[in-house]
């Protein structure tokens, strides 16, 4: 009876299984540029249809800027895509633990450095730059979805 009263007859629960066990940074292996490219061909590939299309598409209406600053918005859309995730990569196979004030203060220098480039890139190229917003905006939403949809079969599947 003392055991139980002591605690050595209770279980400890088990935190490390479950639905999201703790990442290993040990078995994710090194952060490096090419892991994230190998592991977002699906977006790189994305990313050139679409501006294969621009340039397809506009290039027959003699609107070849246009179709640059799109493909330009694109690329743009493309680069933060992978910087964002190569951040995230090295991240969680340092192994330390992000703080939400990290995790904002790096998103939104990214995002200020985006915005700066896209806007500065749109206003030189007046009004064909416009497309370069847009080019970025397709980008986002298509990656969006492209992200989205895994995550929303993972759910319908638990």
């Amino acid at each position: 009876m003392t055991d139980l009263v002591r605690g050595a007859g209770v279980a400890e629960p088990d935190t490390t299984s479950g639905p999201n066990p703790p990442l290993d940074p040990q078995l994710l292996g090194p952060a490096t540029l090419g892991r994230v490219v190998r592991d977002q061909r699906k977006s790189i590939v994305v990313a050139v249809v679409l501006a294969v299309a621009a340039y397809w598409v506009l290039g027959q209406l003699d609107e070849w800027v246009l179709a640059g600053c799109i493909a330009a918005g694109v690329g743009l859309g493309l680069l933060n895509h992978l910087a964002t995730e190569y951040w995230l990569l090295r991240l969680i196979t340092s192994g330390e633990q992000p703080t939400r004030n990290r995790l904002a203060m790096s998103t939104f220098a990214r995002l200020l450095v985006l915005s700066v480039i896209a806007v500065g890139i749109a206003v030189l190229f007046w009004p064909d730059g416009i497309g370069l917003l847009l080019g970025l905006a397709i980008f986002r939403l298509i990656a969006l979805v492209m992200t989205g949809l895994p995550l929303l079969k993972e759910l319908k599947q638990q």
